[in-house]
């Protein structure tokens, strides 16, 4: 196992008193630290840069940290670095190295024409770990995680203002209590700031905060006129951010890092160096973590355009040396850029209760274009949670959200969903705060049912059947023909199914509580009548047996 970067290793080469060249001031001394000379595939290693003064006036303006690694294989990666104090006396670089073996790196800390360079190595060995997930390049409406090639059931929530709590130990009981309920992937918004009128029982207060502040404020509770200096960060929230990317990380949960919102309303200019500046840290900071994907804005085309989306995702793919998978989340589901090579899955914001067919769609309309790619819907409804052009409670009932999911599933796409933010934040009980923070309590038990579903596709080989309606009477069905058949009744009853001849052998799961009933073997046949074991929904697996079984 190699060592972790909390047993900080320096190695370390201070340059002595520099003197005035070019009219440019450059710094008394300069030094370099390593942190680890072995770490695991998958993990980081970072290089620090200790500047002594004088120093460049705004660090993050008049100063830049850069390096190059290469594998023994000859392959090698640009590396952006980033400042980390205010006064510019502390530059890092990250590197993720993505497979085991022997490293070598060169950095170069520039100040004006001050220029030094330094070199080092170190070994990567494999531990197992899973890293950034991605496209299959098999099964290409599905994902994979790097590293160990397993298939990855996305099965997301949304806790958008999570890195608001002040405090590290909410956020992480909030990702760990997630991550029981078998949730693999959150939505969070890194910049994005809003009122909080949700009509929610969640206010802003001591604990915590709706209105991210990425860049230093003058006025930061002022979500109008927050007075940002666009040439600064705000250290602070970039370390409670990278805080809990590392605790989900090594619970293999995944963030979608959601760069900014409409509700923000106050946003550096669309392509200014203000913007780049900002998308170009986060990509400095945050990339060499494995368990991230990009989104570049909630209900982005309400204030950037498509023509923006494309520029701006080809750079975020150029800058970041992973390429982590991205996407955009528009209110209008035509602003997908679905053919760029830039965008890795769409991320749909769709409220309607006809999700099955809604997502046959778009799956139709993604094989049309000639580029297939994932299917995500990433917003159809939070549990409780009313707007004026919703269908009312019963549409946004646990019970209703729950189904809604399979639906989606079984249309061969995935879902992000949002628990009930009733329980409060600054409100009594004050012990919730669900899709809008993250945080919940043993009484929000909507994500119970989800778990169930993540326990019935990740029994057989989903990633390899496909939609085929046509096979049942009645439900839903995904198959592959003549191997497996994955069935979903949203009422429950009689179905009858096309199947291959042969001997099979079968599961009934009732999906509300994830209660297996088994089904004896049985010669199959072009029409097969199977009965459910009780009412509500259910599912069904069946599974042809091998001729010497």
């Amino acid at each position: 196992m190699g060592q972790r970067l909390s047993r900080l290793v320096l190695l370390t080469l201070v340059w002595p008193l520099q003197v005035v060249a070019c009219g440019l001031t450059q710094p008394i001394s300069l030094s370099f630290a390593q942190s680890a000379t072995s770490v695991e595939a998958y993990d980081l290693v970072e290089i620090t840069a200790t500047v002594g003064p004088p120093r460049a006036g705004n660090c993050f303006t008049d100063a830049s940290f850069t390096g190059t690694f290469r594998a023994g294989d000859q392959s090698s990666w640009r590396v952006d670095g980033f400042c980390d104090a205010d006064d510019g006396s502390v530059f890092r670089i990250r590197f993720m190295p993505p497979r085991s073996g022997e490293y070598h790196f060169i950095v170069a800390y520039r100040q004006g024409a001050f220029e030094r360079t330094w070199s080092g190595s170190f070994g990567a060995v494999d531990g197992r770990r899973r890293g950034p997930i991605r496209v299959d390049p098999v099964n290409r409406w599905h994902f994979i995680w790097e590293g160990t090639g397993e298939h990855y059931f996305f099965n997301g929530t949304t806790a958008y203002w999570l890195a608001g709590w002040r405090d590290d130990e909410v956020i992480a009981s909030s990702i760990e209590r997630l991550h029981r309920l078998k949730i693999n992937r959150v939505r969070v918004t890194l910049a994005g700031r809003t009122s909080g009128f949700y009509g929610e029982p969640v206010m802003i207060g001591a604990s915590w905060t709706s209105l991210n502040t990425v860049w230093p404020a003058a006025n930061r509770q002022d979500i109008y006129h927050p007075g940002f200096d666009y040439t600064r960060f705000d250290l602070s929230h970039w370390r409670k951010f990278e805080r809990a990317l590392r605790f989900a990380r090594d619970r293999d949960v995944i963030v979608s890092v959601v760069l900014d919102m409409n509700d923000s309303v106050v946003h550096p200019a669309a392509d200014s160096a203000d913007e780049l500046r900002f998308i170009k840290y986060a990509v400095a900071r945050l990339a060499a973590y494995s368990n991230i994907t990009w989104d570049l804005g909630d209900d982005l085309n309400s204030y950037r355009t498509d023509a923006w989306t494309r520029r701006t995702g080809e750079l975020l793919k150029l800058w970041d040396p992973y390429r982590h998978l991205a996407t955009s989340h528009p209110t209008d589901n035509r602003h997908q850029d679905r053919t760029a090579e830039w965008f890795d899955f769409t991320s749909f914001q769709e409220w309607s209760r006809n999700q099955h067919e809604f997502m046959l769609a778009q799956r139709r309309l993604q094989s049309r274009l000639g580029r297939i790619i994932p299917q995500t819907n990433e917003e159809y409804g939070y549990e409780d949670h009313y707007p004026l052009w919703s269908h009312g409670p019963a549409s946004e009932s646990a019970d209703t959200l729950r189904r809604t999911a399979w639906d989606i599933v079984m249309a061969g796409g995935y879902q992000t969903t949002g628990e009930t933010a009733r329980r409060g934040t600054h409100i009594w009980p004050n012990t919730g705060g669900g899709w809008m923070n993250g945080r919940g309590d043993d009484t929000m038990t909507m994500l119970e049912g989800y778990a169930h579903m993540v326990d019935f596709f990740t029994s057989f080989e989903w990633w390899r059947t496909e939609p085929h309606d046509e096979l049942v009477s009645v439900g839903y069905c995904l198959a592959l023909p003549g191997v497996t058949y994955a069935l979903y009744l949203p009422p429950a009853g009689t179905v009858d199914v096309r199947l291959e001849p042969g001997r099979y052998v079968g599961t009934w799961f009732e999906a509300a509580t994830g209660a297996r009933v088994a089904v004896p073997p049985f010669v199959g046949g072009p029409r097969t009548s199977l009965t459910a074991p009780g009412a509500n929904d259910w599912a069904l697996l069946l599974e042809r047996q091998r001729d010497s079984e």
